[in-house]
């Protein structure tokens, strides 16, 4: 598992962009975006716990996979907020060094994949150009997709966890406009700003029941019991 470099800047440019993004230019590594609103507390939740069981699964193996996220408010430099700390060490999971940041061009030109909480998150980014549209999903509509997906048509964890993520977002975009949502809602993770612990604890539960299946195609490895 690894985390995303330090610093806002992409380095060189278009061209730096260009090579750090999926479509047409080979690389080792696969970058995951959460975006919520204030980036202090779904998108903290949803990022250190991604991290969290990528490393569990598959420990050095996983390191192709980069993890961040960012607010379309965000809070720039802003710690997470206490509460979703506190989710976090519920699930044993790191809230070290986090600081939030505002969404960028260029956090979206590099993400191979972008996991919103809600469907407004997902128009925001999809708003925003980059050919964004085929790599963001609320994760609720990522999970349901994902979880119509034959886990034998992807690639082998053999051919690298990168090949295995690459190919998991062609087969959810696929199927999107195929599988639709019940209701509205079913697609939404409800912001607890400023709520009490137990409904952290409740979005940390939803969070972490979205993020478990998807982990789990993306690594090829299911979660212990």
């Amino acid at each position: 598992m690894t985390a995303p470099e330090t610093g806002r800047g992409i380095g060189n440019g278009e061209r730096a962009a260009e090579i750090t993004t999926t479509f047409g230019f080979p690389r080792d590594s696969f970058r995951i975006l959460h975006v919520s609103t204030g980036n202090v507390c779904r998108s903290p939740i949803t990022e250190r716990l991604t991290r969290h069981f990528v490393t569990e699964r598959l420990g050095v193996l996983g390191g192709g996979l980069i993890v961040e996220s960012a607010g379309t408010w965000g809070h720039e430099g802003a710690p997470m907020e206490a509460n979703a700390e506190t989710v976090l060490a519920d699930f044993g999971a790191d809230a070290a060094g986090f600081t939030g940041r505002e969404l960028l061009d260029e956090h979206v030109i590099r993400a191979d994949l972008v996991l919103t909480a809600t469907r407004d998150h997902r128009a925001q980014v999809i708003s925003m150009g980059h050919s964004a549209g085929l790599r963001t999903f609320t994760l609720k509509e990522f999970t349901r997709l994902v979880n119509a997906i034959d886990p034998a048509t992807l690639p082998s964890l053999d051919e690298g966890v990168v090949t295995r993520a690459r190919a998991l977002v062609r087969a959810a975009a696929a199927l999107r406009g195929w599988l639709l949502a019940p209701t509205v809602e079913a697609d939404e993770v409800y912001d607890p700003y400023g709520a009490p612990l137990p409904f952290f604890r409740s979005v940390g539960d939803e969070i972490h029941q979205a993020l478990d299946p998807v982990v789990t195609a993306l690594t090829g490895v299911a979660a212990r019991m």
